[in-house]
C-alpha cells in the first residue's frame, strides 16, 4: 500500500530540486473559481479569446480534459531574474520599449513542462505507472484557481496569484493525476489584499473594472499578446511604450516586497529586451525577429503584431527624427494592419495627417 502523506512530501523534495518553489495539491473541486469564471466570460470579458469560452467545460471538469483525473499538483516557479533593468526606468522613458519581465529570457512553456515531466517520472519510480498529463499555460486548465485550492497562495485584485513569501513574479504549472493526493485537511488560503487598491489605481487602461475582475478587452496584455487584429485607437494612448504585456499592477503591490528572485539562467534577459530602444526593434526583419526571438515566449505573436506594437509605442514617444523617419520607412509595409498603425504613429508623431 502505498503512504499517500510521505508521498506528498517526497513529490515536494522532487519538486524544489526540480526548481520548483513551491508545491501544492488539490482534489478537482473547483467550486467558487467556477463561477467566477463563468460570470466573466458571459460578460465578454475574455473578448476575442473564443477558445476560453469554447473550452469552459475541460478548464472546469479537470477529469474531462484528462480521464482518471482526481487530483492535481501545482507547482510555482519565480522567474523575475536579479539582474535586469530597473522597470520604472524603462516605462518612463518614451525612447525604449518596455517587455514584461517573464519574457525576457527562454519560453517557460517548455522548460517547466519539462521538469513536470521529470517530476512524474520520479513519482512512477515509487508508485509504479499512473494516469498523468503535465501542463504549463497549454491547456484548458484553470491554473489560478487550481494553485489558490493547493495552498499556493490567493488570486489578488489584479486577478493573479499572490503568495506572503514570494509576491506574484512566479510562473504556475500543473500535473494532473489518477493518485489520491488532495490534503483534505490544509485549510483555503486566506486573502491578504485587504482596502489596498494600488493594482485598480495603476492600471493604465483602467482594466481592472472591478476586484478581482479583469476585463482583457482592455488589458495591455491582451492588446499586444493575445489580440491579432487593430488594437482601439482610443486604447493606443494608453499603452505608452509597453510593447509586449504590462507589468504595473504588479510592480505596485505591495506583496512583492517579498518577491523571490529566479535561479534559473535560462530567464535572464536575452538581445537586452530589459531596456531595448524602439527604434533598433523596429528595424528587425520578419527573419530576425525570428532569430532573434527563437526560444522566447515572444516569437508567438509574429513579426506582424511585433511592428503594430512598436509602431503604437512610437507613436506615444517624444517628438523624435529618429522615430519619425523609422516610421516612414515602413509605410509601404505588405500588411494592412502594420500601415495603419505606422500611419497613426506618424501623426502623433508630426501632427499632421499622413
Amino acid at each position: 500500500m502505498t503512504d499517500y502523506s510521505q508521498l506528498r512530501s517526497n513529490i515536494i523534495e522532487w519538486s524544489e530540486s526540480l526548481g520548483f518553489n513551491h508545491t501544492g495539491f488539490t482534489n478537482t473541486d473547483l467550486g467558487q473559481h467556477e463561477t467566477r469564471f463563468l460570470n466573466w466570460l458571459d460578460a465578454g470579458h475574455h473578448g476575442e479569446m473564443d477558445y476560453m469560452q469554447r473550452h469552459a467545460d475541460l478548464r472546469l471538469k479537470p477529469s474531462t480534459l484528462h480521464e482518471g483525473t482526481i487530483s492535481i499538483i501545482s507547482v510555482r516557479m519565480n522567474y523575475l531574474p536579479e539582474k535586469h533593468a530597473e522597470p520604472w526606468s524603462v516605462i518612463n522613458n518614451g525612447q525604449l520599449a518596455y517587455i514584461s519581465r517573464y519574457a525576457l529570457g527562454r519560453d517557460y512553456h517548455k522548460l517547466m513542462r519539462k521538469r513536470l515531466q521529470q517530476l512524474a517520472v520520479k513519482i512512477q519510480q515509487q508508485v509504479g505507472e499512473f494516469g498523468y498529463r503535465a501542463f504549463v499555460d497549454s491547456a484548458p486548465v484553470l491554473e489560478k484557481g487550481t494553485a489558490e485550492k493547493a495552498g499556493l497562495g490567493w488570486i489578488g485584485k489584479h486577478s493573479n496569484l499572490l503568495s506572503r513569501d514570494a509576491g506574484s513574479w512566479f510562473f504556475l504549472g500543473e500535473l494532473y493525476t489518477d493518485l489520491p493526493l488532495a490534503d483534505e485537511s490544509r485549510p483555503t488560503p486566506e486573502n491578504h489584499c485587504g482596502n489596498c487598491t494600488a493594482c485598480i489605481d495603476i492600471c493604465p487602461t483602467k482594466a481592472i473594472v472591478e476586484p478581482y475582475v479583469v476585463d482583457a478587452r482592455r488589458c495591455i496584455s491582451y492588446l499586444t499578446i493575445e489580440l491579432r487584429t487593430s488594437i482601439p485607437v482610443e486604447l493606443r494612448p494608453l499603452l505608452g511604450n509597453r510593447i509586449y504585456g504590462c507589468d504595473d499592477c504588479q510592480l505596485v503591490c505591495p506583496w512583492n516586497k517579498f518577491l523571490q528572485h529566479t535561479a534559473e539562467k535560462d530567464f535572464s534577459p536575452r538581445d537586452n529586451l530589459d531596456s531595448p530602444e524602439l527604434v533598433a526593434l523596429f528595424s528587425w526583419t520578419e527573419k530576425e525577429f525570428l532569430t532573434r526571438t527563437e526560444g522566447s515566449a515572444i516569437r508567438r505573436i509574429g513579426h506582424e503584431c511585433w511592428l503594430r506594437n512598436i509602431a503604437v509605442a512610437m507613436g506615444n514617444a517624444p517628438a523624435d527624427e529618429k522615430i519619425t523617419s523609422a516610421l516612414q520607412a515602413q509605410l509601404e509595409h505588405p500588411s494592412e494592419m502594420v500601415r495603419e498603425h505606422v500611419e497613426w504613429a506618424l501623426e502623433q508623431q508630426t501632427g499632421a495627417d499622413v
